[in-house]
């Protein structure tokens, strides 16, 4: 697989020859939320792109063709209401001219998503429930949320095979709801029985009333699925206090270190989850993102203190394939950009060699699928333990998974309505 242009200009510094300026931009669209209580899923994510901006810029621009052109990102809010979401999409696309819409998905994506789909805007989610056979130059190329959540259930039932029984809680949207089910599945393969499970509006607030009542089913691990960050705090901060010990997954720990000060490095041990910090030392030398993780969470924490999360490098890391796309195609087209991103079916993802998949999933092999890192906070700190094999789980329970998402209606064939 070959490393992208970004890549190459971080290793070696030089640009290729005979390449001649240009001074039109190529524009990036940027549509998730930027206010509100998902603002978490979207800032963090646009701070990553500007600084992976300022790095292509600065060494020369996209190289498109035999023309070398600065990139901007434009960003909208998604957070304001659905009838904005919609403006606001249909303005990037036809007044700013973007070439490619980064969007979080789910309920922030879907009210622009259709018009998106019938004009062909090639767009990335980072939720590949998104994704059905209406939804062609619909891709997930950075996060299978929340698929890669099983390697933390899996690898936590190979290292604690005492633990048999889990209390678990989700909010009620397409966040949370597909996590719920994925969940669901990682337990049942490993024979973990669910003895408690909560699924709270997204606007709740009372994470006490809800901890007390999963512990009163005596579990042995409790489970935030894909709860928002500040309720996963509180969610905690809530076990912490009520003296449970065991063991805590949840798909996100943004801003683990606070949770650390509020409770004890010792309660935060036994904390699971899968976004890693990217100075994390078995990131060093592997192939994405310029091939300098540590290097662009530097960045990020000098420009940004204290706002590193789960989406700071996924946004970009997906610019990054989108260029590398680029220079195959020698072309910011859409479609030509769509061919060589899913030329052979498998490329390098953020965190190694991925296969293009999804059919039984979601009607499309649009979803990028390969390893995800499982995160244990040691001594205070995140550190991966693994690198779980998503694609080796679903060759052995992907039945399960269908039968879990399709008791909650989240099938690509019970989402989407029926050609009229």
């Amino acid at each position: 697989m070959t490393a992208s242009l970004a890549q190459r200009l971080a290793v070696t510094g030089a640009l290729p020859r005979h390449l001649r300026a240009d001074a039109g931009a190529v524009r990036i669209g940027f549509l998730a939320p930027l206010s509100g209580p998902s603002a978490p899923w979207g800032r963090p994510g646009l701070d990553g792109c500007m600084i992976w901006a300022d790095w292509v810029n600065g060494q020369g621009g996209l190289i498109v063709g035999n023309r070398r052109q600065p990139v901007e990102i434009v960003a909208r809010d998604a957070a304001l209401s659905p009838e904005e979401t919609v403006l606001a999409g249909r303005e990037l696309v036809e007044r700013s001219g973007v070439r490619i819409l980064l969007a979080l998905g789910g309920d922030s994506l879907s009210p622009v998503l259709p018009w998106l789909m019938a004009r062909g805007v090639l767009t990335s989610t980072l939720l590949p429930f998104d994704l059905s056979p209406r939804t062609p130059s619909l891709i997930a190329p950075a996060e299978i949320h929340p698929i890669f959540v099983v390697t933390g259930v899996a690898w936590l039932a190979r290292n604690r095979p005492d633990l048999k029984r889990v209390a678990l809680c989700s909010q009620e949207d397409l966040m949370g709801l597909p996590s719920l089910a994925t969940y669901r599945a990682a337990f049942a393969a490993e024979g973990i029985e669910v003895v408690s499970q909560i699924r709270y509006d997204p606007d709740a607030r009372d994470a006490q009333a809800m901890v007390d009542a999963m512990l009163a089913h005596d579990p042995q691990a409790l489970c935030w699925c894909s709860s928002e960050p500040h309720m996963i705090h509180a969610l905690t901060e809530a076990a912490y206090h009520a003296g449970f010990d065991g063991p805590i997954l949840s798909c996100t720990g943004d801003n683990y270190r606070r949770l650390v000060a509020r409770t004890s490095v010792e309660f935060m041990r036994n904390f699971i989850f899968h976004f890693p910090d990217f100075d994390d030392p078995l990131l060093a030398g592997r192939t994405f993102f310029f091939r300098q993780p540590s290097a662009f969470h530097a960045s990020y924490g000098d420009r940004f203190p204290g706002h590193w999360s789960a989406v700071s490098w996924e946004y970009p890391a997906i610019l990054d394939l989108w260029q590398a796309a680029v220079e195959i195609a020698g072309t910011t087209d859409p479609m030509a950009v769509l061919a060589a991103i899913k030329r052979g079916g498998q490329m390098m993802q953020v965190f190694g060699p991925a296969r293009w998949h999804g059919e039984a999933l979601f009607g499309i092999d649009n979803a990028l699928i390969g390893s995800w890192p499982v995160v244990q906070v040691q001594d205070g700190v995140a550190r991966i333990v693994e690198f779980g094999s998503v694609l080796g789980w679903l060759a052995q329970h992907e039945a399960l998974l269908l039968q879990e998402l399709g008791a909650l209606g989240l099938l690509w064939h019970q989402r989407v309505s029926p050609l009229a």
